[in-house]
């Protein structure tokens, strides 16, 4: 089950499903940081087997489309990525669409690797797998190790890890709709940036800024923008 009681059924062999217990020794208030930097650390996976991924935010792992799709613009989601936390630690649950057909899939806005023509040494899911696991260790030992500050510059002068994030996001810079959680009220302008903790901060038109915590975020068309 995901977010908001949501509830999916994928074929048999078709995808990577898989929760990992992680027990990250940060303040409470950067653990929301977490989906994000899950969501990168499957990114990192895919672009490095020539898969073009990106993050619709919080933690959409997305891929390009040709046509528009309201909500998605010309993205589709291959993977999601569900994090809770437990007595133990925060349990991070990612489900990656591999193999799926179009029918097979419970949503106009899904694709899997297969319909998206990726390379075969992307659809194996063993070697997904042991992927996604090294790149999201990576991610959160230097995450931990900056004491949960994604800003923090990354050794040698690299960029940070929210400076990454921002790197592979389609929604930075682009008009959205965000419906806040428990439907307190709808909020639209521009994505403009990340907050210190992962927020996502919208910018309307009248120049006022909105920090969105948590809630569905839509991608919305461009004014005067040629449907696809």
């Amino acid at each position: 089950m995901g977010r908001a009681g949501r509830t999916w059924h994928t074929p048999p062999h078709a995808a990577l499903t898989v929760s990992v217990l992680l027990r990250p020794e940060v303040p409470d208030d950067a653990l929301g940081w977490l989906p994000l930097l899950s969501g990168l650390a499957v990114v990192r996976v895919l672009r490095a087997r020539g898969v073009p991924a990106s993050l619709k935010w919080p933690n959409d792992v997305v891929l390009p489309a040709a046509e528009e799709l309201d909500g998605f613009g010309r993205w589709r989601k291959v993977a999601g990525i569900l994090a809770q936390v437990v007595p133990d630690g925060v349990v991070v649950g990612v489900g990656l669409n591999v193999t799926q057909a179009a029918d097979e899939l419970p949503v106009p806005s899904a694709t899997s690797l297969a319909l998206a023509a990726a390379p075969a040494a992307a659809t194996d899911r063993t070697t997904l797998l042991a992927a996604l696991l090294g790149e999201l260790t990576a991610v959160v030992e230097r995450w931990c190790g900056d004491d949960g500050d994604a800003d923090a510059p990354g050794p040698g002068g690299a960029p940070s890890l929210a400076d990454e994030y921002a790197a592979v996001s389609a929604t930075l810079g682009t008009p959205v709709r965000a419906e806040l959680a428990g439907g307190a009220c709808i909020v639209e302008g521009t994505a403009h940036r990340l907050a210190p903790d992962g927020a996502l901060v919208v910018v309307r038109k009248d120049g006022s800024v909105r920090v969105v915590a948590a809630g569905d975020v839509h991608h919305v068309r461009r004014a005067g923008r040629a449907q696809g």
